[in-house]
């Protein structure tokens, strides 16, 4: 058996391989290559390790898993002895179904991408919403509760940043998607959670005249990805006094982002939502709070000099 680099990508056929002693995380994810979470949490736990000699033997993997596998991952992942793992697309709905318990706080958003070992399988956790609150305090200076919001999209990014904004009492929330039938369906499953909060659609082509000044508008969907794009909402047919946040940080300045700079608006990508999800994760993990500085600048370097 060999030492198995947390730089590899790794597949089920390496489990056969699995010499690592200590404790193991890991994402899952189709593709994943070039995801930076392993820079992000091994250099955390290379910090925490410096404070906590336990953590030492803490090292955190990539797995490259296709959707079609992931029961299999699962129970095979358990069966190794991992302690934890993260979720990226395209298991994060898919594993909601497959693991033995899910928070309270994730079963409205209906997707889970954080996993923590019990003896029986696994414990599912969601930690996006509160990378996106986190995020936009520390970015914008924004605070959700009693701020407005207007969502663009009504996918699973969208529907984790929805339930967000209503749990955290946001004074209203109207969502923009193109598709009609896609939009109606999550405003369905969100009036439940809403209670009082007004909640509203909207198609992004055409922005009705009743969207509150003062707003912040959240990305949630990967418009802005791909070069070229136009962005996802026409910004200056807008009210006054936006911020503006994409969730996308890979490339880390859309068109969305650059209509926003050009019109003067505070805006900012989603890498420290990145961060801030994945160090609640760590956080869930351990029961010790994550070095969010160190993993934010692990982050940022692993985006600037990708490592494949």
């Amino acid at each position: 058996m060999t030492e198995l680099s947390a730089n590899t990508v790794l597949t089920l056929d390496h489990l056969p391989l699995w010499s690592h002693s200590g404790t193991a995380l890991a994402v899952l994810g189709h593709p994943i290559n070039h995801s930076v979470s392993p820079a992000m949490h091994n250099a955390a736990l290379a910090a925490m390790a410096r404070q906590e000699h336990d953590y030492v033997t803490w090292k955190y993997f990539r797995f490259d898993i296709p959707p079609q596998d992931l029961p299999r991952a699962l129970a095979q992942l358990h069966a190794e002895g991992l302690h934890g793992l993260n979720l990226t697309v395209p298991h994060k709905v898919l594993a909601f179904d497959l693991v033995q318990e899910i928070d309270p706080e994730a079963v409205a958003i209906g997707a889970v991408n954080t996993l923590r070992r019990t003896a029986d399988g696994w414990r599912g956790f969601n930690t996006d919403g509160y990378g996106l609150a986190a995020a936009l305090r520390a970015d914008l200076g924004v605070e959700l509760t009693g701020t407005p919001v207007i969502l663009l999209g009504a996918g699973g990014a969208a529907r984790g940043a929805a339930v967000e904004c209503l749990r955290r009492k946001c004074s209203a929330l109207w969502i923009a998607n193109r598709t009609r039938a896609n939009l109606d369906a999550l405003l369905d499953a969100l009036r439940p959670i809403a209670g009082a909060i007004p909640l509203q659609g909207f198609d992004p082509a055409e922005p009705p005249a009743t969207l509150p000044a003062g707003a912040v508008v959240i990305n949630a969907t990967s418009v802005g990805l791909k070069p070229g794009e136009p962005p996802p909402i026409a910004l200056r047919r807008l009210p006054a006094g936006l911020r503006v946040y994409d969730m996308i940080y890979n490339p880390p300045q859309t068109a969305l982002l650059r209509d926003a700079a050009a019109l003067g608006l505070p805006c900012a990508n989603g890498l420290s939502m990145l961060v801030h999800q994945g160090a609640r994760s760590l956080e869930i993990w351990t029961g010790v709070p994550a070095p969010v500085a160190v993993m934010h600048q692990a982050a940022a370097a692993a985006l600037t000099h990708p490592r494949s």
